[in-house]
């Protein structure tokens, strides 16, 4: 994969997506900085990428506080000399309708999910350049495709992540930094597990209920593993895929329906 002495920084580390990122990198010689909010979430998932041979940084921070984010960019630069990689990632913000929310929950929407990742893309691309070039993957959700009943925050600011990946990409070409959108379907991830308890209460039914009928919805009949993600992200950070940038992978068993 032409990782090996790279340095990537993966955001929501400590479980789930994040977690399985930064073990696929690690496997690949990648040195790793690791970030959530919990401090004993990231530490303990630091220790077990470490006992795996991993060469790992891992540090508290909340990606809501640009304060936050940027201690953690001049501690990992301060730790391994400058970064080539970025997968920003972050939890989903409470499910509901789109009018079901004041104007605080949509302002803390978009700081989480769209303003984080410009703030830790804007803070990563210089050291990318100084260093020849780097790679940035920006996982979004099948609610880019196709908008998912019942998160209306995570429907619209999942979208504008999508249309910065791409407008990034033309931006950042010419500086050999390339960026590309991974689109998660459904991954058997907490986050998951949380919207399938939401669906089967609305529903009526158990979850296990729940589960089936959106097994149902997927051609290969279940969700996919976390480490089945991270590989498709893997791919896109690395130098196998030099001549792919601007574009959409969709990771989802074949469930998103539409031709583009």
């Amino acid at each position: 994969m032409k990782l090996a002495e790279r340095v990537a920084v993966v955001v929501g580390a400590s479980s789930g997506i994040g977690l399985a990122v930064a073990r696929a990198l690690a496997a690949e010689g990648v040195q790793v900085s690791i970030s959530s909010r919990s401090a004993e979430s990231i530490a303990a998932a630091g220790h077990t990428l470490e006992e795996e041979g991993g060469s790992v940084f891992a540090i508290a921070a909340d990606v809501l506080s640009a304060d936050a984010i940027a201690r953690w960019h001049q501690a990992t630069i301060d730790r391994f000399g400058g970064l080539d990689l970025l997968f920003t990632n972050c939890g989903g913000p409470p499910a509901g309708s789109t009018l079901a929310f004041d104007d605080a929950a949509w302002q803390k929407a978009f700081e989480l999910i769209l303003l984080s990742a410009v703030r830790m893309i804007r803070l990563a691309v210089p050291s990318m350049i100084a260093r020849g070039g780097g790679s940035i993957v920006l996982p979004t959700s099948s609610a880019v495709k196709e908008p998912i009943a019942n998160i209306a925050l995570s429907n619209s600011l999942r979208s504008s992540v999508a249309s910065l990946a791409k407008t990034l990409a033309v931006e950042l070409a010419g500086q050999r930094v390339r960026v590309n959108h991974l689109v998660p379907g459904r991954i058997a991830t907490d986050r998951v597990e949380e919207i399938d308890q939401i669906n089967a209460k609305k529903a009526g039914v158990s979850v296990e209920e729940q589960r089936k009928r959106m097994f149902a919805t997927i051609p290969m009949s279940r969700y996919g593993d976390p480490g089945e993600f991270a590989n498709a992200a893997v791919f896109l950070l690395s130098g196998a895929a030099a001549y792919i940038t601007g574009a959409s992978l969709q990771v989802d068993g074949g469930m998103i329906r539409s031709v583009l």
